[in-house]
């Protein structure tokens, strides 16, 4: 499929989904069928971290249909749970379940999502990578060990996924994205998929031409997004960044897209709204 008949497709849909009103609606007027919600399962509210002697609640959004068949599916690990699926959390949620009830409909629901909810007061800490950077030295590293060495084998051991790399992502907003892009940095050979809403890059600046430096084995999918209302030049950032991806210098046609939504603003609502378009680019679109 090109890449413009993909995009019209999901402009398409999402004029369709609007004018809907047959199904139960999200938030900015999207429509869903419950009974494509997905299944989320709380895996541990206590899961162990090792690298950080502390512990965490971590869940599974499951396809709707997952305890009723044999299939196998790729996995996103997500950021900041507290803010994927609880619609009383104190910023705001993307309402992802429904998000995905509504990719459902449209065939592209079949993905797991593992929701890690950050750390509280010490959110900035864990997110903040393990070098000089604004905002000291964070223990980025460790989160990033938890993540590929922990987490991933036991999801992969305890749950119906595609473990390979190629069919593995990582992604957040705002720190939540900086740590994604770190910890790709850090294990290149376990994450293809990379979901970036609104990263903090002010925090290390540096950290975009090192990505694309120091990653020689990368190949995959990068999806950017970032509102012209964020204000700390973000746009700049991202477009900075969505320029050093294309013109990497191992030469390479990396897969990555960069979506500016004009007045869009550093918040839950803008991200959520966000979401099924990278979803579909990152795992569904042929190229």
């Amino acid at each position: 499929m090109s890449d413009f008949i993909f995009k019209a497709s999901i402009l398409v849909a999402f004029i369709t989904a609007c004018a809907g009103t047959a199904h139960a609606q999200i938030s900015h007027g999207m429509d869903y069928k419950q009974e494509l919600l997905p299944v989320i399962e709380v895996i541990d509210e206590h899961f162990e971290i090792p690298q950080l002697i502390k512990t965490r609640r971590i869940a599974a959004i499951l396809p709707h249909n997952y305890h009723h068949t044999d299939k196998r599916y790729p996995v996103l690990y997500l950021q900041d749970g507290q803010n994927l699926f609880d619609d009383h959390a104190p910023f705001g949620s993307w309402e992802v379940p429904r998000k995905l009830a509504w990719l459902a409909e449209r065939g592209m629901g079949d993905v797991i999502i593992i929701s890690i909810d950050h750390a509280e007061s010490e959110r900035l800490a864990e997110f903040t990578p393990s070098r000089e950077t604004q905002l000291g030295i964070g223990d980025g590293q460790q989160y990033a060990r938890f993540l590929a060495e922990t987490l991933k084998p036991y999801v992969d051991a305890h749950f119906r996924t595609l473990p390979e790399r190629e069919h593995t992502g990582i992604g957040g907003s705002s720190m939540g994205a900086l740590i994604s892009i770190y910890a790709t940095m850090q294990f290149p050979m376990v994450y293809s998929k990379l979901l970036i809403f609104s990263p903090s890059l002010w925090v290390s600046p540096e950290l975009s031409e090192e990505f694309v430096r120091d990653t020689p084995t990368y190949y995959g999918r990068i999806y950017l997004y970032g509102g012209t209302a964020e204000g700390g030049d973000m746009v700049e950032h991202l477009t900075r960044l969505y320029g050093l991806v294309k013109e990497n210098p191992h030469g390479r046609n990396l897969p990555v897209e960069l979506s500016v939504r004009e007045g869009g603003e550093h918040n839950e609502a803008a991200w959520g709204q966000e979401f099924p378009r990278a979803i579909a680019w990152l795992y569904f679109q042929d190229l």
